[in-house]
Formats: C-alpha cells, sequence, structure tokens
C-alpha cells in the first residue's frame, strides 16, 4: 500500500472523458481547490446551452468551478496563484497551458494523455489508433512542459485494442483506464519514486484535427483501410457514402476474410459465392446475404451492417436492403 499525501489540487478537463479522473482524485480524499472547464456552450438543433460535464460533476461535489475564455489573463493567472495548488492534473482541458501556470504548483502540471507517447501527440489521439488499425495502446501520465504533449513521461498504463472496436467504445475503456491510473502514480510521483523519462521527439507523431470530410468513404482504398474508417469516426463525426445521390450513413461493417473466396454466409449456413469479374469497379454491391457486401479497391469485400439513410434512423443492413429494393450491381458514388 503505498504512502498517499493528501494534495491540492487544481483540476482541470471538460468532457466526458475528463470525469473519472476527477472522480478518483475526489475518492483519494485530495483537496479539490479549483476545476477548470471550457465555458458553457450552446449545443443541439434547440442551440441550448448545455454545462460540459466535467462541470456538472464537479458541482455534484460542491466544488468550484472556473470557465475562463483564456488562461492569458492577469486575473485568472492572480486566481491560481491564490489558489496555491501542490499540482495541477490536465486531462482533455482543450486549451494550452502558458508557461506561468506549467511552473506554479510544487509537483508541476500532470497531464493525463489517451496514447502512448511520444506515438499521436495532439488532440485525436484515440481517433487515430482506431484510424490505423493499431492493435495497442495506453494512457501515459506526463509531466508537463511548453510544448505540446512533449513533456517527460512518468508512467504509462497499456491496453489491448479490441477486434472492432470502435472509438467512442474505446474512448470509454480509456477514460476508466485514467481514472484507474492517476491516484497511485501521482503518489508515486509526489513520494520521488518515480523519475521522469524524456520523450524520443524522433519517433513523434502528431494527430490532426477530426473533420466531417474524412468520413467521405473512398472504396478504391483497402478493405481494412475502409472498416477501420468507419470504426475510427464512430460515434462522431461518422462515415458516409452515397447511393443516388443522397447520403448513406455507415455505422458498421467488416472484411469478409480473404479464405473464404468471396463467398458469404447465408442465413441457412450455406456459402453463396458472389460474382465478380475484372470490371466489378470499387464500390459495386456485390452480395446482398446478411448485409451489403461492397467490393474494395483491393479486391476485399466488406459486409456493411448497419446504415443510416439521409434524414432517417440507423437501421440494420439487411432492413435497409428489404427497404429499398436494393439489387447487386448497384456502385455507391459521390453526391452529384
Amino acid at each position: 500500500m503505498y504512502n498517499q499525501k493528501q494534495l491540492r489540487v487544481v483540476f482541470m478537463g471538460t468532457p466526458d472523458f475528463s470525469v473519472p479522473t476527477l472522480e478518483a482524485l475526489i475518492k483519494a480524499g485530495h483537496s479539490i481547490v479549483g476545476v477548470y472547464c471550457q465555458p458553457d456552450k450552446q449545443k443541439g438543433r434547440g442551440k441550448q446551452v448545455q454545462m460540459p460535464p466535467v462541470k456538472v460533476a464537479a458541482l455534484n461535489h460542491n466544488l468550484p468551478v472556473f470557465q475562463p475564455v483564456t488562461l492569458r489573463d492577469e486575473q485568472v493567472q492572480a486566481e491560481l496563484e491564490a489558489l496555491n495548488p501542490d499540482v495541477v492534473v490536465v486531462i482533455a482541458y482543450g486549451k494550452i497551458l502558458p508557461p506561468w501556470l506549467i511552473r506554479l504548483p510544487q509537483y508541476g502540471c500532470i497531464n493525463v494523455h489517451a496514447s502512448i507517447l511520444p506515438k499521436y501527440r495532439g488532440a485525436a489521439p484515440i481517433h487515430y489508433a482506431i484510424l490505423n488499425g493499431d492493435t495497442k495502446t495506453g494512457v501515459t501520465i506526463m509531466h508537463m512542459d511548453d510544448g505540446l504533449d512533449t513533456g517527460d513521461i512518468i508512467d504509462i498504463v497499456e491496453t489491448d485494442i479490441l477486434c472492432g472496436e470502435t472509438t467512442g467504445q474505446l474512448f470509454e475503456r480509456m477514460a476508466l483506464l485514467g481514472g484507474e491510473t492517476i491516484v497511485p502514480v501521482l503518489t508515486r510521483w509526489v513520494n520521488g519514486e518515480i523519475v521522469a523519462t524524456p520523450q524520443d521527439d524522433t519517433m513523434a507523431t502528431h494527430t490532426a484535427k477530426i473533420t466531417k470530410e474524412m468520413g467521405h468513404i473512398d472504396w478504391s482504398k483497402s478493405a481494412h483501410e475502409i472498416v477501420n474508417l468507419i470504426r475510427g469516426l464512430n460515434p462522431a463525426p461518422g462515415c458516409y457514402t452515397y447511393l443516388d445521390r443522397k447520403r448513406l450513413k455507415v455505422w458498421s461493417g467488416e472484411v469478409v476474410p480473404s479464405d473464404t473466396t468471396h463467398c458469404l454466409i447465408d442465413v441457412h449456413g450455406k456459402h453463396v459465392p458472389i460474382a465478380i469479374s475484372a470490371t466489378t469497379v470499387p464500390g459495386t454491391i456485390v452480395s446482398k446475404i446478411a448485409g451489403l457486401g461492397v467490393f474494395c479497391g483491393d479486391g476485399n469485400i466488406i459486409l456493411l451492417t448497419e446504415v443510416q439513410p439521409e434524414n432517417k434512423k440507423r437501421i440494420s443492413a439487411i432492413d435497409f436492403i428489404n427497404g429499398h429494393q436494393i439489387k447487386e450491381g448497384i456502385v455507391f458514388g459521390d453526391s452529384i
């Protein structure tokens, strides 16, 4: 059992992903002297103002909440200096910390980052782990410096990426992993039991911002690339293609194994061959067995199992086939 010192903690985080870490610090008995998160924002079609999840959690524990538009302000600096934190814990806050803040607490600013650094620095590490087909990821506890995710590594806890796991599913697991990790690691850090290790900058990769345009499926790519795209952009912003100039969102799919010689198993358990010729182009629907079988650029097939027609609800691919008179040979195309 580790010897835990009660700390004055300033916590900085905004989305659901940050909440388990905040809850873990509270449960451990640390004194949370201030919770910083992004300002309330309008969301949804009704444009109603909503509080960030971290603010909701903080208020439930009667903790003081601060939502400055910027940290580069003399009043904000005076406010944080008055809080006199021993440590600042940051997880998905959404703002870059100024140098004066990084140097303010005795034990530094500690960041909980959702990748095995130095891989996937930046704002979307979980998305890119899925997009790139990685089989392993982890949470890095980092001693922050003036760079973007460049600080020395205090500890790393790894986890396997499960087969077929989406970004949304991995987000939930990684959020819990951050909460499980922060207290014991922070205690060992404060007790001087850990020596932080510098990152190898030559191995660093950076994640670009996720955009809606990234979700447009290019059927000329390999089946595995497309499936990873579908997984990586689920639940947001989602993947899509076009059928009869209407957008069709694609929520799940799997690669048909190559050793089936392009056969799919029907509802009776029989192997049904798929008709593919030398003239079959990527994006062609080549099967309606158990879902939408789509021919891809590498010659393999993706079986789409859940889709969403434009302005409609998500449905199984089988229901979509039955309700839209889908025929083999139809090619997914563009909006024009």
